[in-house]
């Protein structure tokens, strides 16, 4: 379980507060998303969790640990993290990405190999084609593929995704997102997904974490927020695809 306790954060000395007072808890298993539009909060909160953003206040423990206390990187290897950018290595292979973290957690050459053709066969990336090739020779959507692979390369129980498929195109985009729903409960992960993409959320999420204004609007599944918004912002926010779900005769 992750568990978020009164969390803020700002990158101004306290003058204005990016991320304010948020709390919540998300339990093994379930595949959160927090959605929100550019300046919410959300992706500083996802970046929280893996220390990749500091000196915040309030407390974030992973399975009962305070993170502050966990070296940063034991903390990083342990979790799982895809970004929009991706941030594949260009002058290694496809193979050797994948093997990164296994890598540094001392695993022999040929787990290495077992491990990172595994993973593409996941993910649908043939390995006797793919695993010799360097990013560049890939479309975006195999990129990303190969993001989600390495980042579950160390067998992490939590998986951070940040707005993992927002610069794909909408075929792509809604590909991989079937992918990672049949992978769902095969993975057995924790996910903490973010994105500004409303259908997307919809699409994916068990829950999902609404953020305005660095704070949490409401927290409920697609079908609560749907029908019983907590606040008017939520309620605009839901509005659209509720009138186009109820025209498309979609029961939800």
């Amino acid at each position: 379980m992750i568990r978020i306790h009164d969390v803020s954060k700002s990158f101004d000395g306290g003058k204005t507060l990016v991320v304010r007072g948020v709390n919540l808890d998300i339990p093994s298993g379930e595949w959160l998303v927090l959605l929100g539009s550019s300046g919410s909060g959300k992706s500083t909160l996802l970046k929280m969790i893996n220390r990749l953003v500091v000196g915040f206040g309030g407390r974030i423990e992973v399975d009962g640990n305070d993170i502050g206390g966990i070296d940063h990187v034991a903390l990083r290897r342990s979790i799982g993290y895809v970004s929009q950018g991706i941030g594949l290595f260009p002058h290694w292979t496809v193979e050797q990405n994948v093997a990164a973290v296994p890598r540094l957690l001392g695993a022999s050459s040929l787990r290495q190999r077992e491990r990172s053709h595994e993973l593409l066969k996941l993910m649908e990336l043939d390995p006797s084609l793919y695993a010799g090739r360097f990013p560049s020779q890939l479309s975006g959507g195999q990129r990303q593929r190969v993001g989600v692979a390495r980042a579950l390369a160390g067998e992490p129980g939590y998986l951070l995704m940040d707005e993992p498929f927002g610069a794909l195109d909408g075929v792509t985009r809604d590909a991989l997102q079937q992918r990672m729903l049949e992978l769902k409960r095969s993975l057995g992960k924790t996910v903490l997904f973010v994105t500004h993409d409303l259908f997307e959320a919809m699409t994916i999420a068990d829950r999902i974490a609404v953020m305005h204004e660095g704070a949490l609007a409401q927290v409920g599944t697609p079908s609560e927020l749907l029908h019983a918004p907590a606040t008017p912002f939520v309620k605009d926010l839901f509005r659209k695809p509720l009138g186009q779900l109820q025209r498309l005769g979609a029961k939800i």
